[in-house]
């Protein structure tokens, strides 16, 4: 401050300054007291716990997700749930469903966590990728590795879907067919409970296919392989479901009871999903069922129907969904002039034969 001849009052300047000095040097020391004999910082007992919990938890869930999405919120939980959701315990618990990815959302992403989860030893995700690598990837060599990754960890549709390749040749020539290696194949995933495999080795039994002929084995395991169809549906549909319908049908038909269709493995709705965005070839033909999504691997790989010529399958087990949910009612030739089936053109086995 100045006076009117322009001097200042020094004193007053001095004054200013310390109490400026003094005011910061107070709140300095509050704050140090406050950080020194204040109360602790709050803990989340999320914090707590040790990694092995929280890991066995997400484990859990990994194996109980219904969908991908399940699995992907706990990734953006927080930053030690997404560090740990990565860990191979939690990978090689994931479930078929959780591994589940759609067409649309296929990214090179979803590529890297299959390969994480095949690595961490989950069978589902090396039948998975398996299958996109061998059919639509058509890398034959990574694709079949995998799949016998998944098959050598007792996983039944791997064992299946490695048999279908060895009947048809898949990737490869026609002399490069082993009915014996598909048969052996399928004994062992009908072992496991495969009701598709378990009515492969039935046909194969019956025919002479790959295995010494013995037909009253073969139906048998037909017979076999109806009954645990229909137990499996009646274990796992609601009641609700089989009201006013003819559930059972005859145990005895070639191809199986009178029951809803079975949901699609994830890797087979990948494989309709990713075929049906694709030009059609008309060399490549896919599998006439509506639930495989396999695709030929070179011309006349698959077997065609002998009545109507019209469809091709890649096993009798397709050929016989196919023919109790659609084929049976548009087949040329299965039916009389009174639009009736005639049952004798299809039980007889001879239905599908090779071109």
């Amino acid at each position: 401050m100045r006076t009117r001849s322009g001097t200042c009052y020094q004193e007053v300047h001095n004054m200013c300054h310390q109490n400026r000095t003094t005011d910061l040097n107070l709140t300095g020391a509050r704050k140090r007291s406050k950080l020194l004999s204040g109360s602790p910082p709050h803990h989340d007992a999320f914090d707590t716990l040790p990694d092995d919990i929280v890991l066995s938890i997400l484990a859990k869930l990994a194996s109980t997700a219904s969908c991908p999405a399940d699995f992907i919120t706990i990734l953006s939980t927080c930053k030690r749930l997404s560090g740990l959701a990565t860990h191979s315990v939690v990978l090689s618990k994931a479930s078929s469903n959780c591994l589940a990815v759609k067409t649309k959302n296929w990214s090179e992403y979803s590529h890297r966590f299959l390969k994480r989860c095949s690595d961490a030893g989950n069978a589902e995700a090396s039948y998975t990728l398996g299958m996109i690598r061998f059919y639509c990837f058509q890398n034959r060599e990574s694709g079949a590795s995998l799949m016998a990754k998944a098959a050598i960890r007792s996983h039944a549709p791997a064992l299946y879907s490695l048999a279908v390749i060895q009947f048809n040749g898949s990737g490869g020539m026609k002399n490069d067919k082993d009915s014996r290696a598909g048969v052996a194949l399928c004994a062992r995933a009908a072992f496991l409970g495969h009701v598709d495999a378990l009515r492969e080795l039935g046909h194969c039994l019956q025919d002479g296919h790959g295995v010494s002929k013995n037909v009253t084995e073969g139906r048998r395991l037909l017979i076999q392989a109806n009954a645990r169809e229909l137990a499996g549906v009646l274990t796992t549909t609601p009641s609700s479901l089989f009201s006013g319908k003819q559930l059972v049908g005859p145990l005895l038909s070639d191809f199986g009871c009178n029951v809803p269709v079975p949901e699609p493995h994830p890797a087979n709705r990948f494989l309709i999903g990713w075929f049906a965005e694709k030009t059609a070839s008309v060399e490549m033909r896919l599998c006439s069922y509506s639930g495989c999504g396999r695709v030929e691997t070179r011309r006349h790989e698959f077997r065609r129907c002998s009545v109507c010529g019209d469809v091709n399958y890649c096993s009798r087990a397709c050929q016989a969904l196919d023919w109790k949910f659609r084929h049976r009612m548009t087949c040329r030739q299965a039916f009389d002039g009174n639009g009736n089936g005639n049952g004798d053109v299809n039980e007889n086995g001879t239905m599908v034969d090779e071109r």
